[in-house]
Order: C-alpha cells, then sequence, then structure tokens
C-alpha cells in the first residue's frame, strides 16, 4: 500500500463548506476597492531574492529567516514572494506606471514565510493588498483608513480599532533612531538576545518586542512625537482632522513603528481582540522612500495589507455569516429515461436562463433517494422526467418549498417562464 501524504505544514486546504465564505469576501472586498477607483494587479509567485533583501532590508525576521528561497537552474537566487509591497513597486517600475499619472492599485494573493505555524498565522496565507503611488499628502492616507472602515461594516465585522502613529520625515525617524540606541544602550543588560542583535541595525523593531521582561524598558523608551518636524506633525494633524471630519474613531498608539527604513509619517493598525494574540486584521502607512531604494524616482507611495486568512477565521469563528442558497432547480430523472434526456433538457434551459443554479442527478436511482439529494441541495423546485412527461412531451415542476405551489406539469417554454420568473425574485 503507498503511503498516505498529507499537508505540508503550515499550509491548509479550502473544503466547500467554508470556500463559499473566501468567495463572498473577496467579491465584497473587490466591488469595495472598484467603487473607490483602485486598479487590480497580478505579480509572480517567484521573484528574485535581491527584490526583497532591497526592500524589506537584510536584518529583517522576514529576510534572514522566513523566506522560501532557492537557486534556480541558472544559479539564480528566488524567493516566493514574503509580501507584496516590493513586488508591486518592482511591477510598476518595470512596467512603466510611475512615469505621468498616479497609481491606485490593488491586488489578493497568496504569500509564503516559514515561521512557526500557530492559530492566525500559517506559512501560506492570503493577503489583499492596496498601494498607491504619486499623492503626498495625507488625504489618501485618510481614504484607505475610511475605506477599510467601509469594508468592516459590508463584512459585518464590528470589534475592530483603528491605531494610528507617525514616524514623520526620514530626518525625524533617523534623531529618534540615535535617542532609541541611547536609551537601551543604558539598559542594555535588560535586553534579551533579539534586542541585541537589532540595537544598531534595526532599535524601532525593539518596540515591538512581545517578551514581557523587556516591557518596563520598552514603556519608559522615547516616545517619536517628541523628535517630529513641524512639518511632520502638521501632516499627521491633517489626517487626524480629515478622519475626525468623517467621524471615524481612532487610538493614537506612540509605540506603533514599522521597523522598515522606508516607512515614512503615517503607520496604522486595524486590531481586534477576536482573535486572541494574532489581532491585527490590517496594517499599513506611508513607504514614500521605497520607489527610490529600488532604484526609480522619488515617488511618495501609501498603502495596507489585510489578512485574508484571519478575517475568514473571524467570520467563522464568529458565524458572521451563513451560507446562501446554492441550487435553485435540482432535475430528476426515472431510471428508464436516458440520461442524453436529461442533460440535453438541462443545457436548453441553461442556454434559455444564463445564471441559473441548476443540478442534474447523475446515475441511476430511485426517485426517493433523488428527492432526498434534491432537498438537501437547497432548490426550490425539481424538475421530474418520467415517462409520461417524455410521452407528451412536457414536465413535472415540483416546489420542494413552496406548498402552495404544489406540483405542475409544464410545457418547455412555460417551464422556462417559470424559471425565469424565480431568478427575478
Amino acid at each position: 500500500m503507498s503511503k498516505k501524504i498529507n499537508r505540508l505544514r503550515g499550509m491548509y486546504d479550502v473544503t466547500p463548506d467554508q470556500v463559499w465564505v473566501w468567495q463572498k469576501l473577496e467579491a465584497t472586498v473587490t466591488r469595495i476597492l472598484s467603487e473607490y477607483g483602485y486598479q487590480e494587479i497580478r505579480f509572480p509567485i517567484l521573484e528574485e531574492t535581491a527584490l526583497f533583501h532591497s526592500a524589506i532590508g537584510e536584518v529583517t525576521d522576514v529576510v534572514e529567516k522566513e523566506m522560501f528561497t532557492f537557486e534556480n537552474r541558472k544559479g539564480v537566487s528566488v524567493s516566493m514572494r514574503p509580501e507584496g509591497t516590493a513586488s508591486t513597486v518592482r511591477l510598476a517600475l518595470q512596467n512603466g506606471l510611475l512615469f505621468n499619472d498616479p497609481q491606485k492599485l490593488w491586488y489578493n494573493c497568496p504569500m509564503f514565510r516559514y515561521e512557526k505555524p500557530q492559530k492566525g498565522r500559517n506559512r501560506q496565507f492570503s493577503q489583499v493588498g492596496v498601494e498607491v503611488f504619486g499623492f503626498e499628502g495625507p488625504d489618501v492616507d485618510a481614504e484607505l483608513l475610511l475605506l477599510t472602515r467601509h469594508m468592516w461594516d459590508q463584512l459585518g465585522i464590528k470589534n475592530v480599532r483603528l491605531e494610528l502613529n507617525s514616524l514623520g520625515t526620514p530626518a525625524c525617524r533617523d534623531a529618534y533612531r540615535e535617542v532609541l540606541i541611547k536609551h537601551f544602550e543604558a539598559h542594555l543588560e535588560l535586553l534579551d538576545e533579539e534586542a541585541r542583535s537589532r540595537l544598531y541595525s534595526n532599535p524601532l523593531r525593539i518596540l515591538d518586542s512581545k517578551n514581557p521582561a523587556l516591557k518596563p524598558v520598552i514603556e519608559q523608551a522615547p516616545m517619536i512625537q517628541d523628535h517630529l518636524s513641524v512639518d511632520a506633525r502638521a501632516h499627521f494633524a491633517e489626517l487626524c482632522e480629515i478622519l475626525d471630519a468623517c467621524g471615524l474613531d481612532y487610538q493614537i498608539n506612540p509605540k506603533l513603528v514599522r521597523g522598515l527604513d522606508y516607512y515614512t509619517h503615517n503607520v496604522f493598525e486595524w486590531i481586534t481582540d477576536d482573535l486572541g494574540a494574532q489581532g491585527t486584521i490590517c496594517a499599513g502607512g506611508r513607504y514614500d522612500r521605497l520607489v527610490e531604494m529600488q532604484g526609480g524616482k522619488a515617488t511618495p507611495a501609501t498603502g495596507f495589507a489585510m489578512g485574508v486568512d484571519r478575517l475568514v477565521e473571524l467570520i467563522i469563528d464568529h458565524e458572521l455569516w451563513h451560507p446562501e442558497q446554492q441550487t435553485d432547480v435540482y432535475l430528476i430523472r426515472d431510471k428508464s429515461i436516458p440520461s442524453a434526456v436529461a442533460i440535453k433538457l438541462a443545457e436548453d434551459i441553461r442556454a434559455r436562463i444564463p445564471g441559473l443554479n441548476m443540478m442534474v442527478n447523475m446515475g441511476k436511482a430511485s426517485f426517493k433517494s433523488q428527492f432526498k439529494k434534491a432537498d438537501k441541495s437547497g432548490a426550490r423546485f425539481a424538475i421530474i422526467i418520467g415517462e409520461n412527461e417524455l410521452a407528451n412531451n412536457e414536465y413535472a415542476v415540483k416546489a420542494l418549498q413552496d406548498r402552495e405551489f404544489g406540483q405542475q406539469q409544464l410545457s418547455f417554454d412555460e417551464l422556462v417562464s417559470l424559471l425565469s420568473t424565480l431568478q427575478n425574485q
């Protein structure tokens, strides 16, 4: 007997009883992004590893520990994409999207990181990402936040809060970085190994540490707000002014940072307490330095990434949605009726009524068994083909949910008229 092969650790399957949640979520997100004027892009699963080294940074966990990386047959190091921003910038530069008009782009695709699997964190995970290029002011940052609020409303997600902070200009960030290093140097004996490794390469990441032993020294750390320039303060104040005018509640979190050097000005996270430790369902910010770092001209940019897996988990765990009826009509035939007759009838109906959800019973089974399947499918009507129907060139139609309708004998044209009315209800 051959050995049974299971899926790889950290990957996942989506079965029919759950895939409808993914489909509905993705359809809702697609519709809202279209309403706001964003255009979809698609990029490869594999990119040159150098792209992520230059964009994400050599001293990040993603690059150091978490990428699926290997050499292709030509000896070039390639990696499965761990995130979407770097690929979006590469796509925009390579396809000439940044030469003239500003761009409002989005994508929805799986990402891959080799990390320890846990609830809400897999090695394969799906993200909806939104990336905007060419707008300097905080108005587009505000639009992104209002857009995401609209998504939560449309998806029925209520217990979620927005946290904001500003990292200021590159000069502000550099000044803060030096002050932060001095603070942690004064408490070097309290830092764990990971914090010490980040002290000079990426000190802002220490503020993200989940080590409870570091909490006191992190709470005593200087705040970046005290090192913002006048222009940076004005940029953040305008963002808050727009959100206030639109009635969007938020909390300013001075410890909310990004460890990547290309981030500037506004950063944010949408957080829910309904998913435990992995409560961030959407995070983003402004990254005005990245396009230039990737070889393009200096271009203001901002965006966010939204964890689709976590949203699906939230919707299923809290039963925010219920399955919708998938089948309108179930076609049943007597054992003596050739299957070609039933299949041709179904094709003729589909040709006349595009979009009608109809199932044809396959194989030979008793009427009782077929009706059980019809009831289980949730269909509103069953079409029945027996010897009498075939002889009289008509079809029996039985309502499975409407007792007043009962069962009627209809011609093909009458049947099409009835089902057309059903579809429009």
